[in-house]
């Protein structure tokens, strides 16, 4: 499976643009679940959606290191060129997200009363809420067996094969959410379970694209790995190691997010409808700018594998080049494009209004979050779970204080809080840099040295 490939601009953006088609229709299924509320003008409906998917974020993303962990990992054991342990990588992921998923699903009634203690909203919000989560968990055990086969995917540099399964995956959404909601008027719960079904058909055809990288099907690859490969014992705690420091940093990230849905929904139903609207923009961005921050993860981990400093270093410079243009980009298009969009998206005349006035900040965000964007996908593919923890613990503790700090200034402190955490997170993250740079570079002497 490993394979040297040139280190180039042009190289670089053939890797990058099928995971910015791919990570561009995930907040486009966002944007289509809005709309297919927004449009009912029901700002609570709206609401209720923008509550629940907040919830089933923090619940699904909770175990995002399938995704983050598996990409690092498997960069470098490609780098190193062991196709036994990325074959065995693979395995691994999958049996522990569908378990994990499974999990989640007998447990979803507690996390969703858990939720609701914790969490602000009127009852009508919190039954929308309700109904939403209630679709959107029956597909978990799918949901996290994805996260797995496209974290390998993108560990080895296959990015067209996870643009065609997240295109399918997000095609399947829009359709069956629009049928669900304006075809059988389902409401909430339609959205939840459009998106749930949308994740099985996923997982279909994840099994059969890993199964062509891997050149045989999913049952016969564990008929073929060895038991002791794929339940060694320093591999697995290496495993848990990565995915238990990179699970803690996106609990705290989410529950940053969370206390962010909160804040608007504390204000009220408007201020929580607006700033959900407002987070489409940035999800759309985030999700786009994370295409070079993945082409990291893979170019980055493969050069740590290698033992290769220079790569490392090239590696860096030309995706943060294309990332920082790419955020320069969305902040002028969503501060002179915003306001159309945001008519788009709901009919409430209230709701518009709040959106409009917080649209320059929300704009701001793709340029002040790609630091942090790029240093996690740098972070990520040289499995530096301890440096991205402590990052995200830090920072999510920060914003929460700044938040405090800001409540008597309304949904104008509420965005300044959320617009800040990302500095706090790239600021974090950037003092452990030096340290990870050393590393490289002694790797790559000792790998020099003769023999």
């Amino acid at each position: 499976m490993n394979s040297t490939r040139p280190l180039t601009r042009a190289s670089v953006f053939a890797q990058s643009w099928p995971i910015m088609l791919g990570q561009a229709s995930v907040p486009l299924v966002g944007i289509v679940d809005t709309a297919v509320i927004g449009r009912t003008g029901d700002a609570v409906a709206l609401a209720g959606v923008a509550l629940g998917a907040t919830i089933i974020n923090l619940v699904f993303w909770t175990f995002g290191f399938l995704r983050m962990g598996m990409t690092g990992l498997t960069a470098q054991a490609n780098g190193s060129d062991d196709r036994r342990e990325v074959e065995a990588l693979l395995l691994r992921s999958l049996g522990i997200g569908f378990a994990l998923g499974l999990l989640i699903l007998a447990l979803s009634i507690p996390i969703s009363q858990l939720a609701f203690t914790v969490l602000s909203g009127s009852d009508a919000v919190q039954g929308d809420a309700g109904d939403y989560m209630q679709g959107r968990f029956y597909g978990a055990p799918a949901a996290l067996a994805v996260y797995a086969m496209n974290g390998w995917l993108l560990g080895l540099g296959r990015t067209r094969d996870a643009l065609a399964l997240q295109i399918v995956m997000n095609l399947a959404n829009i359709a069956l959410d629009i049928w669900f909601v304006w075809g059988l008027e389902m409401g909430a719960y339609g959205v939840g379970l459009g998106t749930a079904c949308a994740e099985w058909i996923a997982l279909v055809l994840g099994i059969i694209i890993v199964g062509r990288v891997a050149g045989t099907n999913v049952l016969s690859l564990a008929r073929t790995i060895p038991r002791p490969l794929l339940l060694d014992r320093e591999r697995l705690l290496q495993l848990f190691a990565v995915n238990r420091d990179i699970m803690i940093r996106t609990i705290a990230l989410l529950i940053l997010f969370t206390w962010f849905a909160n804040a608007g929904a504390r204000i009220g139903a408007e201020a929580l409808a607006a700033n959900h609207v407002l987070l489409q923009f940035i999800n759309v961005a985030a999700f786009v700018l994370d295409a070079f921050a993945f082409t990291a993860e893979e170019r980055v981990g493969q050069a740590y594998g290698a033992r290769d400093r220079s790569r490392f270093l090239k590696s860096i410079r030309l995706t943060g080049e294309f990332a920082l243009l790419s955020g320069l980009a969305f902040t002028a298009l969503f501060y002179f494009a915003g306001g159309a969009v945001i008519d788009l998206l709901t009919t409430d005349a209230a709701v518009r209004e709040e959106a409009r006035r917080f649209l320059p900040l929300a704009a701001l965000v793709p340029l002040l979050g790609m630091p942090s964007w790029m240093l996690d996908g740098i972070f990520i593919g040289t499995t530096r779970g301890r440096a991205l923890r402590n990052a995200g613990v830090a920072s999510t503790i920060l914003y929460i204080a700044l938040d405090y700090a800001l409540r008597p200034n309304g949904n104008l402190g509420v965005w300044i809080a959320i617009s800040a955490s990302y500095l706090l997170r790239a600021g974090g993250l950037a003092l452990y840099f030096p340290g990870l740079l050393k590393d490289v570079s002694s790797a790559d002497q000792k790998a020099e040295e003769p023999t």
